[in-house]
């Protein structure tokens, strides 16, 4: 499977966890967890939550996929 999102990248350059982001997302560790190993992908509407967040435009979270 393709890394179609920059989460645990951009977290760990924001100086954030993934448990800090479920808290503020009201979503369980777990489900942070696979979207930072790319696993499963949020929705569009939770994205830009995590954007704002951690207060970066929400194409700094995904991966261009162009080849």
């Amino acid at each position: 499977m393709a890394n179609l999102n920059r989460i645990k990248v951009v977290l760990v350059e924001n100086n954030k966890t993934g448990k800090w982001l479920a808290n503020e997302l009201d979503k369980s560790p777990c489900t942070v967890s696979k979207w930072c190993q790319n696993s499963i992908q949020p929705d569009l509407n939770t994205l830009d939550k995590i954007a704002k967040l951690l207060n970066v435009d929400v194409k700094e979270l995904l991966n261009n996929t162009e080849k």
